[in-house]
């Protein structure tokens, strides 16, 4: 067959470095755009195979019948999460596959460090060293040992979370809709996760159904001055509930690696410019609110794995019948799927 043709959708540099290293083998003809893949953008995949896309990428109807009309074959996702693709629209036009997991580690080790940060205000305290201003004042944080951990999803990633809590002496309990079966895991409902835990991390996929799972009546339920780490869906958390929370000192922390509106905002240097949104300046003025832009996967080992994994998906979509990585509307609920994935979803 002749060379395949990947369109690259909201290219990095790292991206560019990655994914040119692991192609080398391949030899797929890659063009990579910085911007990102939305119906205004799509007609640069005219002439392509693929289209490969990141979590900002707004594959919805309009782009899902423009991608067909274009003879594109397949959107390869270079990300676990594909609530931005309409997957049940997708079905029997385009197929979809993604990288179920990269470098979970380097997730939950991010939203630990997180954590650390916050509740040690070490990053309080790195602005003020380079100041050589070496006052403790206002830099007390408290222990993690003994505190009570409430985490939200137990897959690969929730459950090194866990790991690492328990290297801290922490308790932990846990939510998720399919409990891992003889995990020693201590499952409880949401209620009871919300009212007993110190400390809330969410490892979980956004669904219609969980969106905004963090509201103002969930943070009425919740302890005064918890921590909320959020290194999963911006859109699990009600960002103006949460602001209330924090202005009514409900919320003690909040430890955010993304944003329900990052998709015009995060990537992009904005250092020179005024943002337009509200509620995320208002979030980052806020003395005990941490953001880091969507940066929890980005490690050497998760761009490796996650380049690799995503050339594999296209290799063994295009040259065999099997798509072990596809998703569709059926698979939407893992748990009820009955695609074997011993070949394509149709």
């Amino acid at each position: 067959m002749d060379k395949l043709r990947i369109a690259f959708f909201d290219a990095k540099d790292y991206d560019r470095q990655s994914f040119t290293e692991s192609n080398k083998d391949a030899g797929y003809d890659i063009t990579f755009f910085e911007t990102r893949l939305t119906s205004d953008t799509v007609k640069l995949a005219e002439g392509h195979d693929v289209v490969c896309v990141f979590v900002n990428d707004d594959i919805n109807r309009d782009v899902i019948d423009q991608l067909e009309r274009l003879g594109v074959k397949l959107v390869a996702l270079r990300c676990a999460g594909y609530n931005n693709v309409d997957v049940e629209y997708a079905y029997g036009k385009v197929h979809v596959v993604r990288v179920p997991a990269y470098s979970p580690y380097a997730v939950a080790e991010h939203a630990m460090a997180l954590l650390l940060t916050s509740i040690r205000r070490i990053h309080k305290a790195y602005i003020r060293t380079k100041d050589f201003n070496f006052s403790l004042n206002g830099l007390t944080g408290f222990d993690l040992h003994g505190k009570t951990v409430g985490v939200i999803g137990t897959g690969k990633i929730g459950r090194i979370f866990i790991d690492i809590c328990r290297g801290f002496g922490m308790n932990i309990i846990a939510y998720d809709k399919f409990p891992a079966a003889d995990s020693g895991i201590e499952y409880v409902d949401l209620d009871e996760l919300w009212e007993k835990s110190d400390i809330i991390s969410f490892h979980c996929p956004l669904t219609e159904e969980n969106r905004h799972m963090v509201n103002r009546d969930t943070i009425a339920k919740m302890k005064k001055g918890v921590v909320l780490i959020n290194t999963s869906r911006g859109a699990l958390i009600d960002s103006e509930a949460l602001l209330e929370g924090i202005k009514q000192r409900k919320i003690g922390a909040a430890c955010l690696d993304v944003y329900e509106e990052e998709s015009n905002v995060f990537f992009h240097d904005y250092s020179g410019h005024i943002v337009n949104d509200d509620t995320l300046a208002r979030l980052i003025s806020m003395p005990n609110v941490i953001v880091t832009s969507h940066q929890a996967f980005l490690t050497e080992e998760a761009l490796k794995n996650i380049a690799d994994t995503t050339l594999a998906n296209i290799r063994e979509f295009f040259i065999s019948d099997t798509c072990p990585n596809e998703v569709c509307y059926k698979c939407a609920n893992l748990a009820n799927c009955k695609q074997t994935h011993e070949k394509k979803c149709f």
